[in-house]
């Protein structure tokens, strides 16, 4: 007999929503209930005169009066049910769509309407461009006419040398972005993905690069050959460093060499490093100091040769530390962080240098 009664409530339950589209279970003792017994399930009371739309799978919609009877399907029924006196009307792709309540958000009309994730909505204008509506626009439907909107595929943008380039797919080949950068597929090309609060990627010429995940901003490259007049001298291994830092090294593609000096200091050089746009210098040498006590003393600045100024010819703050390099001075910058010898080696002293080189230019 339990078993009974449970089948028949849920055979009667509904789904309803106010105007945020989130919708909560309620339970009919009819099958074929009415407009207001909708309300009343709902919590409205009669006098409150609310608004109710009933929604279909296919996205249509249907105004339920007080006392039209509704006849419950099997699958989910669901209903706007909001007090409101009237109602305002908005068109998606050419779909005729009802709103209780004088404005929408992006974020509704996406779920009224079911726009597919990733899609772009626009607003259409007669006289200007159509806009681009995100979620958390709001849109007054009390004008005159119907808010038309519109749905496009989804753009992909992605910086490449410090322009921003779109496109339509969000999986772009390293070369098709290289071509549409119109820049030289076929020269050597060190090139790196940047990736917010990330290690910079080392990539392939025959690589891909998914545009999807948060934090994609910016492709880098620059040519194998342009070296600033370096030889092209065998690399030293005077010291060993860890394992993770080796390998990191190796796996971005880093030219790097570590160097007992004759100014009796430790160091780690990479050769071809290459800096964000906005300074004067596109690669330079890139040189940490290890103590060494490393990892346990921390990693402290870093160091670039040759010196670097901003584009514009400013002078860059804290950079008046020198250091000496087989005779080589390299500039200073003057960086500072707290240091966890468990957690903190030359690949986050790195991934600190970088982050201070992209705030310096306002990237």
């Amino acid at each position: 007999m339990q078993q009974e009664q449970m089948q028949h409530q849920q055979r009667h339950s509904i789904e309803v929503a106010s105007n945020d589209l989130v919708y909560r279970q309620v339970n009919l003792q009819d099958s074929t209930p009415t407009g207001a017994q909708i309300a009343a399930a709902s919590g409205f009371k009669p006098d409150q005169s609310p608004v109710i739309l009933q929604m279909f799978e296919s996205g249509a919609q249907e105004d339920i009066r007080p006392d039209e009877t509704v006849t419950l399907s099997e699958g989910v029924n669901r209903f706007i049910v909001v007090e409101s006196d009237r109602k305002y009307l908005l068109m998606v792709d050419g779909a005729r769509y009802e709103w209780p309540s004088k404005h929408i958000s992006g974020h509704t009309v996406r779920k009224l309407a079911d726009v597919e994730p990733g899609k772009r909505l626009l607003l259409e204008r007669e006289d200007e461009a159509d806009q681009e509506i995100v979620d958390t626009h709001l849109i007054n439907l009390d004008k005159d006419g119907i808010e038309r909107f519109i749905t496009r595929k989804p753009i992909w943008k992605l910086n490449i040398q410090g322009e921003v380039y779109e496109f339509d797919k969000p999986i772009v080949p390293v070369r098709e972005a290289i071509v549409a950068a119109n820049l030289n597929p076929n020269l050597d090309w060190h090139i790196f993905l940047m990736v917010r609060d990330q290690p910079k990627q080392a990539l392939e010429i025959g690589d891909n690069i998914d545009l999807r995940p948060e934090g994609i901003e910016k492709l880098r490259l620059t040519q194998k050959d342009v070296n600033n007049g370096e030889a092209a001298l065998p690399l030293r291994r005077d010291f060993k460093l860890l394992p993770r830092d080796e390998q990191y090294l190796d796996t971005v593609g880093h030219r790097w060499e570590t160097r007992n000096t004759s100014e009796g200091g430790r160091w780690l050089v990479i050769h071809g490093y290459a800096l964000p746009d906005g300074y004067s210098e596109k690669v330079v040498q890139m040189a940490l100091n290890i103590p060494p006590t490393y990892p346990n003393t921390m990693l402290d600045m870093f160091y670039l040769y040759p010196a670097v100024r901003l584009a514009n010819g400013g002078e860059i703050a804290q950079t008046q530390v020198q250091g000496q390099i087989d005779g080589v001075t390299f500039q200073g910058w003057s960086r500072h962080r707290s240091w966890d010898p468990a957690n903190d080696n030359v690949v986050t002293q790195l991934f600190m240098a970088d982050g201070c080189l992209l705030k310096e230019v306002g990237l």
